[in-house]
């Protein structure tokens, strides 16, 4: 995405994020933030899949965030039209052209229940909605929407009623993309059968009550290894999450980074056709035009100024590259960066990764220092170039109003007299 797009991004997650802690009723369990961050998750993560175009997929993303905000109306009926309102007035807020706002519209519009998508940005939106209907989350997110039933919809539903709708709703929903059919659908089909056939799942349980009054000397194990392997798992979604935070934040700074890179070698060339038209056509005339010396030396200083910062803003800053074990035992190194370690030897740098691989927080504390030091870099850039360019346009208005007024006033010529 680019600078833009990606400040939009961050300015409606902001935004959306300000909704669901102040306007949002409490009692709304299900269709709350959480669930609008694993919809903005899932979409990123099919975006990736499908390489979506810039434009699509900054469009597919502030659609995940604002999908769900018209429940701040505390009417759930037609809470995508607010929906579609609040995103559409954010982004006219920030002078986003039509086309882009329409893309939001039309694909928040087609979470509208019966799903309607009608391209692939809408279609990846809608699976995300209803990501966790294939994934083991399914019992955890359905607990959550029956009590939002009963908590903010005021409906008493029982335990016989809510499965015949699960089942209802599992036989009549489909996943649009291929990706989630292929990824997601087995699961819900399991999930499916498993809400059709109560008996076998009573069977099932009767018979594991058998077993425990068999061996209930080894319940307590057996409930240790339970809740156990449910940690393990909560752990890995954990680490999931994580992972695909910090690999949409070094994607991110990748972009920036490129985009810095290209505008500093745009500044420079350009000025560089600036001094070699100065110094091949101007300074020629210069002798016989003693009026456009003071214009020229303005031009040849602005060329020149904006030329050096938009090097400094390109130029790399590599640091000593070595560290000490006790570096590595006290965490104080950053092994993700190449600075910190291109001059140590390779058992060296072998043995540093394997200790902080085998230290969680060790590694976490790595991936956030990398994120935080490749900002501060990225501030850096940003700053010299932001300099760069104010030299150059504020310059190139003086040059341009020197030269004129040379025009206007030319030198009278010197005239000598006889003898």
């Amino acid at each position: 995405m680019t600078e833009n797009q990606l400040k939009l991004l961050s300015d409606a997650q902001t935004f959306v994020t300000d909704i669901y802690a102040n306007k949002v009723n409490k009692s709304i369990r299900f269709h709350n933030l959480e669930h609008t961050q694993a919809v903005v998750l899932a979409c990123e993560e099919m975006a990736q899949y499908y390489q979506l175009q810039d434009e699509d997929h900054a469009a597919l993303a502030i659609a995940a965030w604002f999908h769900d905000t018209g429940y701040s109306s505390g009417d759930a009926n037609g809470h995508e039209a607010v929906s579609v309102g609040l995103a559409t007035n954010f982004l006219k807020e920030h002078q986003a052209d039509e086309a882009f706002i329409q893309k939001v519209r039309s694909a928040i519009e087609a979470t509208r229940m019966p799903q309607a998508p009608g391209n692939l940005v809408e279609q990846i939106l809608c699976d995300a909605d209803l990501y966790h209907l294939g994934t083991d989350e399914f019992k955890t997110k359905n607990k959550l929407l029956r009590e939002e039933l009963t908590g903010f919809f005021k409906k008493d539903v029982s335990k016989k009623q809510w499965r015949k709708i699960n089942i209802n709703f599992l036989e009549t929903h489909k996943y649009f993309t291929d990706y989630a059919r292929r990824k997601l659908q087995p699961v819900k089909e399991k999930i499916l059968n498993e809400l059709k056939d109560p008996k076998q799942n009573d069977k099932k349980v009767k018979k594991d009550k058998g077993e425990k009054a068999v061996i209930a000397n080894f319940a307590e194990p057996v409930k240790d290894a339970a809740v156990a392997k449910k940690k393990d798992k909560d752990n890995e979604k954990t680490e999931r999450g994580i992972s695909t935070v910090f690999r949409i934040m070094a994607g991110n700074h990748a972009n920036l980074s490129q985009m810095a890179d290209s505008k500093a070698n745009i500044l420079v060339s350009v000025n560089s056709i600036i001094l070699t038209i100065i110094v091949s056509v101007l300074s020629v005339k210069l002798e016989d035009n003693t009026n456009l010396v003071i214009p020229t030396i303005i031009l040849l200083v602005v060329c020149v100024s904006a030329i050096v910062f938009a090097i400094l803003a390109t130029r790399p800053n590599v640091s000593s590259g070595k560290f000490t074990k006790e570096d590595i035992q006290n965490k104080r190194t950053n092994l993700l960066f190449f600075g910190n370690f291109h001059q140590m030897s390779l058992p060296d740098y072998d043995w540093a990764m394997k200790e902080m691989l085998g230290d969680k927080e060790y590694l976490y504390s790595s991936m956030i220092k990398d994120n935080y030091f490749l900002g501060v870099v990225l501030a850096k850039k940003y700053q010299y170039l932001r300099i760069a360019f104010s030299i150059f346009m504020y310059g190139l208005i003086v040059a341009v109003l020197a030269f004129a007024i040379a025009m206007a006033y030319p030198q009278a010529p010197v005239v000598y007299g006889p003898g």
